[in-house]
Formats: C-alpha cells, structure tokens, sequence
C-alpha cells in the first residue's frame, strides 16, 4: 500500500473513533439503550482503535523505509553498506598479513559480493576483488606518472566490446534562398575505434616469515609496489604496443604515410619526413612548422609535443641564424616547455632520432588516442612459484588505441 494511501485511513479512522466514544458516552448517561447495544458499539470502537494502530505502525514502517533507500541513495555506485565495505577491507588486510589461513579466504569470498567498495569480480582460483580504496590510489598514482594516460582520452568501461565511433567528413552544407530548392548535400562517414585489451599485473612479493612476524602498513605497500610496474607497462604498449593481449599503440598502427588529411585512409597517420636519411632537418625550424601547421586549427588548441628526453635533448640545441632557439626552456616548476607555443610531455617510450624511426609526435592526444579501463583490479595469491616467498599479483584490464588520426602528426627520421 502506498504512503498517500494510508494517510486518508488514518484521519478517517481518527473521525469514526471520536464518533463513537461521543456517541458511546452520551448512551451510557442517558441510559437510553440496553447494555448489549453498548457492548456492540464497544466492540465497534475496539476494532476502529484496532485499525487505526495497524496503518500508523505501516506509516512508520514505510516512513523507515524511505529513509533507508534514500540513505543508500547517497552512496551512488555502492551496491552494499558502508559496513561491509569496511569489514571487507579489514578481511583483506588480514587476508594479505595471514597466508595460507583457509578461514580467511572463506571470509574474503563471503564478503567480496557484499561489499559496497568491490566494483568487480575476479575469476580463478584463489582470486579477490581489491578494495576500492586501494584499486583507487593506484590508479590515481598510475595517472601521475604514466605520460600518455596524462594527455590521452580515458574512459572507464564494463565490457571489452566497447567502442567509439568517429565523424570523418562532417555534413555537407549549401547556401539557398528562402523558397530556393535544397538539393541533398553530403552524409558523414563513420569511423570505429574499438580499442584492444590486455591484462595488465604488478607482482610485489613478501616473504612468508616477514608477513606473519611484521605490522606494516598494507595498503602502503600495495600501492608502491603495483604503481610503478603499472606505469612503466603502461608507457609502452600506449606507444607501440603490438594489440596482441595489450592495448594498440599509436605508432603499432597501419604504417604511417606523407597522404594528407583529406584523401588518407582512415586509421593511418600522417608523417612530416626530416629531410636527411638519419639525422634531424638541415633547417629544424621549417620542418617543426610544417609539422605543427600541418594538424588542422581546431585539433592545435589542445596539441602537445610526444618525445623521449634525449630528443628534447637535441631540439634544446638547435638555433636559428639570429641565436633563438627552438626550445623555449621553462625556467618554473610544474610549467613545461615548449616549441611554437606548445606544451611538451616527455614519454620516455618513444624512439630514439635514428633512420626510419617515429621519435616526435604531435597532437591532440586527447581526441587521437583512446584509453579504456575496465572497473576495478584483482589480487591472486601465490605461494608456489618462489619457496619462502608469497606473490600478490594484481591485475587490471586496460585497452587502448588511436581515435581519431587526424588529431595526431609523426616527425619521421628520413629523406622524403
């Protein structure tokens, strides 16, 4: 029954009561009716208390009730309480300093589909979900130091299906007259981007003694060890992983070609060659303007420059015949450097300057190359592979791969 419902039976049954005790009291002085009537109209009033009692308790049930959905409504994405979140994480940190314990790991798969703070299963055997706290500061410190997760565009995903989809040509359009004739103008065509996915893990290991012995700080621990073997893994397949259980780089793509915007396939990067076989251009200036006018005006407002620190290292040194140089150092913290107005971000997985090679990339990442997460990380146990030794090996799935390649120029090493 619903709450607007039981208001009117209350106040009705509120009516029929003060109704009857008058009517009952006014007999009984009176004397006018024989005791069975009043008995009955008693019994009457009985049942109308009775009634009465009955909707305000399933008033104050539903009023309780309300007021619990609209509490966990407040923790939006948490299927469970804050309490099993909590109990879960002390079982897993209890979990990760006891090994071997059977009852531990009884409680962790009990816990694991209560928890408000698990936002993902893990499959195999012996396999727990991460506590979103640390699955959270991992990825928070992954963010920091993984340069192309930096500038790219990343998206938390449910499924390894996902997809995103690119307008290439854009809508044609005609000018016409008021009562001028339109004629059909051209449709867009449609790109796909469906990144490639590959587990991605980090290994920190304890030896048996130094868990059972030690008090340390758990989640300290986890989130140094996996953060950097996330981050170092991450650099490279975002550059030039091969899509084979890994994301796509942007530079493992179709090779890359001089074909300009208009007529070049879609999925396959332009290139601005260096002019020498091996070396940068005789005259560095000209070539980083023709790469930097070269992406189009409204993908440059949100352009960076992609190079390893040895190529920052050779641009740094290269002046023009009036002594300015290319490279206009940042003398503040936190302020990058830049060429032709452009901010840098270095990526130390990117090439070396050497013939045939990739080593400057420049674009709009965030609109070139896509990332896709899948929510939340896992933790197995290992206690096999190394004797005196306990692995915990977290894992995620990551995907990656290049969206739109009109957002993106390469600088080549080579002649033409």
């Amino acid at each position: 029954m619903a709450l607007d419902d039981l208001k009117p039976l209350i106040e009705e049954g509120n009516k029929t009561i003060t109704a009857l005790r008058a009517e009952v009291e006014g007999m009984k002085s009176a004397d006018v009716l024989s005791a069975e009537k009043i008995a009955r109209m008693e019994a009457d009033l009985a049942k109308a208390l009775e009634a009465k009692q009955s909707a305000e308790l399933a008033h104050k049930a539903m009023d309780a009730r309300i007021a619990e959905i609209e509490t966990k409504g407040a923790r939006p994405g948490q299927p469970g309480s804050a309490e099993a979140a909590d109990e879960y994480k002390e079982a897993f940190v209890a979990f990760i300093r006891s090994p071997g314990n059977p009852a531990l790991q009884q409680k962790m798969y009990e816990l694991q589909g209560k928890a408000a703070d698990v936002r993902t299963s893990t499959a195999g055997s012996g396999g727990y979900a991460l506590p979103e706290l640390i699955s959270t500061d991992i990825a928070k410190q992954v963010q920091d130091i993984s340069p192309i997760r930096q500038i790219a565009r990343v998206v938390q995903v449910g499924t390894p299906d996902y997809k995103e989809l690119v307008d290439l040509n854009g809508f044609g359009t005609e000018w016409v007259g008021e009562t001028d004739t339109r004629t059909a103008t051209t449709t867009p065509n449609i790109g796909e981007c469906a990144p490639t996915f590959g587990e991605l893990a980090a290994k920190p290991e304890a030896t048996r003694h130094s868990l059972e012995d030690l008090f340390f700080d758990v989640e300290a621990w986890l989130t140094g060890s996996a953060t950097e073997q996330f981050a170092i893994a991450e650099g490279v397949a975002f550059v030039s992983g091969n899509g084979t259980n890994k994301p796509t780089g942007f530079l493992a793509g179709p090779t890359p070609v001089v074909t300009a915007d208009a007529t070049r396939a879609f999925g396959t990067l332009q290139y601005v060659p260096t002019g020498q076989a091996a070396a940068l251009a005789t005259n560095v200036f000209d070539t980083f303007h023709t790469l930097t006018f070269g992406l189009k005006a409204g993908y440059r407002s949100g352009a960076q420059w992609v190079m390893n620190s040895n190529t920052m290292a050779a641009l740094a040194k290269v002046r023009d015949g009036d002594g300015r140089y290319l490279l206009q150092a940042s003398v503040a913290a936190g302020v990058p450097s830049t060429i032709n107005g452009y901010g840098m971000t270095i990526a130390e997985d990117m090439p070396e300057i050497a013939a045939g090679t990739f080593p400057v990339a420049f674009g709009d990442f965030q609109r070139g190359y896509l990332i896709a997460d899948r929510v939340g990380m896992g933790i197995v146990r290992d206690e096999v592979t190394k004797p005196g030794y306990i692995r915990y090996i977290m894992f995620k799935r990551v995907g990656g791969k290049l969206k739109d390649t009109n957002a993106i120029k390469l600088l080549k090493v080579a002649a033409t």
